[in-house]
């Protein structure tokens, strides 16, 4: 039998075999297809309610990668604990999984923006937004630690492994070049390879982060910045001092969820920040790197701000990450040059371009794993103690 294939045309009838939807609603309703790496359907029905319908794709043999039993086991796992029903408001609202057709349907967050988007079409980075995800991850972090019956509820058989709270291969990918890579990746990889073990202290760094790698709470593991989303009244709820009905901050797709570290969390969420200054390099063969960083379009003292919000907030509602683990900002830091060393691969693979601005990337990524501590200075512009929190009467509990 042919997997069942999702499309405009029968959308409904899938729906409404699901009680999610009536016919009388889709006579009144419209579908728009939402361009993605799976395919997207957003269905605007009466009283401005809309679901957005996910199908991951078919390989040749006729199946998926299962990307979204991970997103629906974190949904599962907030419904087995509802202790945890703290959480349920910053995240997405999946209603149905269909393991079987690969089919995952949400509530669409209409009053909501992508922050990403935000950031690039605004140029504007208040630090009372990245404060607000900030304390939103360390509340997710923060209520999940070191809570055994958490940990095996992804431990479990029925999760198959997807959520592997083991160590990560975090060398995945950057390997010693065999004559097999020659022919899988392109010219351009082939300059970045050989780039990247020039430096025998990057490689050791990265199995140094991998051998002190703690799983000790659930994490998102794909943190970036076009993955939190934002509400469009996030003013009025900040600077008003009106109660928002939702939350200002929502973290979405949490396809690569674990049983995982916080550092990395954190660390890929700095990466994404740094890479609007980094993306926003000018560079040229007659640059020096350090010109290129200087003359950036988005300089980084833009982003400072943001930054040092971010974190901050992050270890003021989660000082307690700090006792545990003391050289954690040193890990966070590392964990953000290996986000960038990712974002260098992506971009190989889906543009496979390796150019100036990307061993400029390569260089700042050298420098946080090699160097985590000195490079707390330069990417907050102050020390480390500066950003540990002194106070936290002043701040608001959730």
């Amino acid at each position: 039998m042919p997997p069942f294939v999702l499309s405009s045309q029968n959308v409904f009838d899938y729906l409404i075999s699901l009680n999610l939807c009536t016919q009388e609603e889709q006579l009144l309703s419209q579908v728009d297809l939402k361009p993605a790496k799976n395919f997207n359907l957003l269905l605007s029905l009466p009283e401005e309610r809309k679901l957005l319908i996910k199908q991951e794709p078919y390989n040749r043999e006729g199946k998926t990668v299962g990307e979204f039993v991970q997103e629906w086991r974190v949904h599962k796992f907030l419904q087995e604990f509802p202790e945890l029903g703290q959480i349920r408001p910053y995240i997405s609202e999946a209603l149905h999984f269909d393991p079987e057709d690969s089919i995952i349907v949400f509530n669409y967050l209409s009053a909501y923006r992508d922050l990403a988007d935000f950031y690039m079409k605004e140029d504007d980075f208040p630090s009372a937004i990245a404060m607000e995800v900030g304390t939103t991850l360390a509340l997710i972090h923060r209520l999940t630690i070191d809570h055994q019956d958490y940990q095996e509820f992804f431990q479990n058989a029925e999760s198959k492994d997807i959520l592997n709270p083991q160590t990560p291969n975090l060398t995945q990918g950057l390997d010693r070049i065999t004559p097999a890579v020659f022919g899988m990746v392109p010219s351009q990889g082939l300059k970045f390879f050989a780039l990247y073990q020039r430096y025998d202290s990057l490689g050791k760094a990265i199995a140094d982060l991998s051998s002190a790698f703690t799983a000790c709470c659930l994490t998102h593991n794909d943190l970036k910045l076009n993955n939190i989303l934002l509400s469009l009244n996030w003013k009025e709820a900040l600077y008003e001092a009106s109660l928002p009905t939702d939350s200002i901050i929502r973290l979405i797709d949490w396809e690569r969820a674990a049983w995982g570290d916080p550092a990395n969390d954190l660390g890929t969420l700095v990466a994404s920040y740094l890479q609007i200054w980094l993306y926003s390099l000018v560079t040229s063969n007659t640059i020096e790197i350090e010109e290129s960083l200087r003359l950036a379009t988005t300089p980084l003292h833009l982003l400072q701000p943001s930054i040092t919000a971010l974190v901050t907030a992050y270890l003021a509602h989660f000082p307690e990450i700090l006792e545990r683990r003391p050289d954690f900002l040193q890990r966070v830091m590392q964990f953000c040059g290996l986000a960038l060393i990712r974002a260098i691969q992506a971009q190989l693979q889906h543009q496979k371009t390796f150019g100036n601005a990307g061993i400029c990337m390569l260089q700042v990524a050298k420098s946080l794993l090699c160097r985590p501590e000195a490079s707390i200075s330069t990417i907050f512009g102050m020390e480390a103690s500066h950003l540990v929190p002194t106070n936290l009467s002043l701040l608001t509990n959730r």
